[in-house]
């Protein structure tokens, strides 16, 4: 696996800097683009702490980096954010590009099995395994000291790594998570064709379900859904299933807030901006 990177771009921005970084990926077997915030504190404190951001259906790195406003609160904390593309990119497999929520933009963070998705649509293990590993190698951060956050579809990638991985993040921050993909429209079209029919497979990438099963160290999750979220009425986000799961398991401690008013995009997301980073500097920093 290659651990070279190569700088696409880089902003002064509250004393750091805001970076776009490129790699060849072993595991997608394409280029991937991540964004990697270094806070002020980089330039002369080791072992930084870490959060890793995944962001949802349609977007790219961009997205979390114009959109969110979390380089203030990370420079205020000495934090590393690092935030990857959602899905890889420069194939143009069939019926790749028809769709806003399957293919390109839409990987899931699963592991497909199914053909033609299963060589490069391994956004779990790059997000869990490899982007970890390169980050490590070439910036001054503390891995032990790492958190995971996201939105929608991020949300669920945020929950399922953290789930699935009892202690490697201290904790975990999530907007309108896809939360019980199983049983939502988006979720059983991107499962059906990642990993096929078989549902027994799906419950690896399902949170609610993962939920119900995880017995690592107490793990601390800050959820904030809108109530105006049109997507929470249209049953995609399925947030009270995932509660639910959490109530019994005296492993997780969820604070699950619901917020009048507000939607599912980024006036949403940056409005609790600093609450979330506030949440995960209790747990890293």
């Amino acid at each position: 696996m290659s651990k070279a990177i190569k700088l696409v771009s880089q902003s002064k921005c509250y004393g750091g800097f805001q970076c776009v970084y490129e790699h060849e990926s072993s595991i997608l077997k394409c280029t991937m683009k991540f964004g990697c915030y270094l806070p002020p504190q980089h330039e002369k404190k080791k072992n930084l702490p870490i959060v890793y951001y995944l962001s949802g259906l349609t977007c790219t790195e961009q997205n979390y980096i114009m959109k969110s406003g979390f380089q203030r609160y990370a420079a205020k904390h000495g934090i590393v954010v690092i935030n990857p593309d959602t899905s890889p990119r420069g194939f143009d497999l069939p019926g790749e590009h028809e769709s806003y929520d399957f293919g390109s933009g839409a990987g899931f963070y699963v592991n497909a099995t199914e053909e033609p998705w299963k060589t490069n649509y391994r956004m779990y293990s790059y997000v869990t395994g490899e982007l970890p590993t390169v980050v490590s190698s070439n910036f001054n951060v503390n891995v032990g000291k790492s958190a995971i956050s996201g939105h929608s579809m991020g949300g669920h990638g945020a929950l399922i790594a953290a789930l699935r991985n009892p202690g490697k993040y201290k904790c975990c921050s999530v907007f309108a998570p896809i939360s019980n993909p199983s049983e939502c429209p988006w979720g059983v079209k991107a499962f059906t064709g990642y990993l096929g029919d078989n549902k027994s497979s799906w419950k690896q990438y399902d949170a609610t379900f993962t939920a119900k099963e995880y017995d690592g160290p107490k793990l601390e999750i800050l959820l904030d859904q809108g109530e105006d979220d049109p997507y929470l009425n249209d049953k995609q986000l399925l947030p009270e299933n995932f509660a639910n799961a959490c109530s019994s398991n005296k492993h997780i401690n969820l604070n699950f807030r619901m917020q009048p008013g507000y939607d599912h995009g980024y006036f949403f997301i940056m409005s609790f901006m600093e609450d979330h980073f506030n949440f995960m500097a209790k747990h890293i920093c």
